[in-house]
């Protein structure tokens, strides 16, 4: 098994990509060792002192580090993506709830604004979340109010040192000339 890695622009988050599908549908995120307990190879990734967070796409796999150097982290974490895959294991443990569904159940707006949040939804799913998920991450409608959309940063966008200048530059002008009900982008 040939597992290749990518960086990301968060210097503390590289990109695995093990040539098989990670996820079939959905994304899974988990920031610490117990969150990690539903997914058996996030919770071996975990073992691995260093790691400070997971997140599973379609085919990859971002993991973020904290005060370690990735000549250090990235053998380790490279075996155990390796050894679950030979294992034959699930990537998500059967009691497991995708994130995907956690965050749809976060969402706030108005009724009235029912048709913006469509369209913003449409944009941020085939013009933001697929570039985004070429640098190991993904970005999700969390809500809309006053003017202003509230989105989640996962994967390598969350602490990534660039995130604000992808969203106030990036999205938040790709909204705004779609939408111009939108004033301002912000994370949650």
């Amino acid at each position: 098994m040939f597992i290749q890695t990518e960086a990301t622009p968060n210097p503390a988050t590289l990109k695995f990509l093990p040539g098989k599908v990670v996820m079939e549908s959905g994304t899974a995120e988990f920031r610490s060792a117990e969150e990690a307990e539903v997914s058996p190879l996030a919770a071996r990734i975990f073992e691995i002192p260093g790691v400070s967070g997971v997140y599973f796409g379609y085919d990859f796999i971002s993991v973020s580090k904290e005060g370690q150097e990735w000549q250090h982290l990235k053998p380790a974490i490279l075996g155990s993506i390796m050894e679950h895959f030979m294992s034959g294991k699930p990537v998500m443990g059967e009691s497991s709830v995708l994130s995907e569904v956690q965050d749809a159940g976060g969402e706030f707006f108005d009724a009235d604004d029912e048709s913006i949040v469509l369209t913003i939804k449409e944009l941020l799913e085939t013009r933001v979340r697929p570039a985004v998920a070429q640098d190991g991450g993904d970005i999700t409608f969390r809500g809309f109010r006053d003017g202003k959309v509230y989105l989640n940063m996962k994967g390598s966008c969350s602490g990534c040192p660039s995130s604000t200048a992808t969203l106030k530059h990036g999205i938040q002008n790709l909204l705004r000339h779609f939408v111009p009900e939108v004033q301002e982008v912000e994370a949650v």
